[in-house]
């Protein structure tokens, strides 16, 4: 079982960054790769981006690419997201997610509010 925390959303203006972190507890946590999706008011959640065991791949969405930077720390059993040039369009809510074969764990959300 992983337990998973997310912080650092706010409001900021357009072209601000935050960064996002997900603290998780359980054991284990190196061994699930780890992903951060979003769901904005009336849209489906989508893939943010994901990070593999030992962060050596990581995957972003085309919206996204070369504005967020996804990392993690498994001695703090933290992922991160960070996020610069926001958009508005980034507006949602920023859920983490913990993801073992079958087994997936979501955290709670946190909520990322762009203005223009």
């Amino acid at each position: 079982q992983v337990r998973l925390v997310e912080s650092g959303g706010g409001l900021v203006q357009a072209g601000g960054s935050l960064r996002l972190s997900c603290a998780a507890s359980g054991r284990f946590f190196s061994s699930y790769d780890m992903g951060w999706y979003r769901q904005a008011p009336g849209k489906e959640r989508e893939l943010v981006a994901r990070i593999s065991t030992s962060g050596g791949s990581t995957y972003y969405a085309e919206s996204v690419k070369g504005r967020f930077t996804i990392s993690r720390d498994n001695a703090k059993n933290t992922v991160y997201l960070q996020m610069n040039s926001l958009k508005p369009e980034d507006t949602a809510i920023y859920y983490c997610k913990a993801v073992s074969g079958l087994l997936g764990y979501w955290g709670q959300g946190t909520q990322v509010t762009v203005s223009s």
